[in-house]
């Protein structure tokens, strides 16, 4: 049996979301957030976690209601000048079973009316994690050249993330690997259309999108100290 996750009514409902984001129109569309995101989406995690545990089985796919996978569709607003209160787009995040504890590589899923991608790595690590990762680059550099030049790695995914100007403080500017070095954040991305989501063989090609990244996530895992 085909099992549907996404719908292009998960995308109709955050396009309109975009346009009436307040409470009042929320509340009034709250069925249709159960009923085509949050139901439809924890059982994609749910089914996810089977072929993550493939890829390895310290990643956890969380399928709780609240505070598991998937991301609360309410903003925290304390910070911020737009005080939209809802998110207009899902997100999925499966962590390392020690990433509530430190700062470890994930993967994710984003979903947004013209902008589904897939994430992998470590997004805006503390100083202490983003370290570790540059010595593990000066220390094991074909473990790093290998992660990042896989074949398949490379044909789904492209780095991006935000870079120092400059090189870091007490790292050797002529270093063959100081654009890496520079990295603030270790991410790569891999783009889909909406009708790729919501294809009901999207769960597989998101699994094998995962399974490419292996190679980077492994590097990165191991290189904050977490078991891989």
């Amino acid at each position: 049996m085909t099992t549907t996750y996404i719908s292009p009514e998960l995308f109709r409902f955050f396009r309109e979301l975009k346009e009436n984001n307040d409470r009042d129109w929320f509340e009034a569309n709250k069925k249709r957030y159960e009923t085509h995101v949050k139901e439809p989406l924890l059982r994609f995690i749910s089914d996810f976690g089977v072929r993550l545990a493939e890829i390895s089985p310290h990643y956890i796919a969380d399928a709780r209601t609240n505070g598991g996978s998937l991301f609360r569709i309410y903003r925290d607003v304390r910070f911020s000048k737009d005080k939209s209160p809802y998110k207009t787009a899902a997100g999925l995040q499966f962590r390392h079973e020690s990433g509530k504890d430190v700062h470890a590589p994930g993967f994710y899923l984003h979903l947004e009316p013209d902008g589904v991608f897939a994430g992998v790595g470590i997004w805006q690590p503390d100083t202490q994690a983003v370290n570790k990762i540059r010595d593990a680059i000066i220390a094991v550099p074909d473990h790093w050249q290998r992660a990042i030049s896989d074949e398949a790695f490379r044909s789904s995914f492209e780095l991006s993330g935000e870079s120092l100007k400059r090189p870091p403080k007490g790292y050797d500017a002529d270093h063959p690997y100081i654009e890496d070095l520079k990295r603030k954040d270790f991410i790569g991305a891999a783009s889909f259309s909406e009708t790729d989501a919501c294809d009901p063989a999207f769960i597989d090609r998101y699994a094998r999108a995962c399974q490419d990244a292996a190679p980077f996530m492994e590097f990165l895992t191991r290189a904050v100290g977490l078991a891989w």
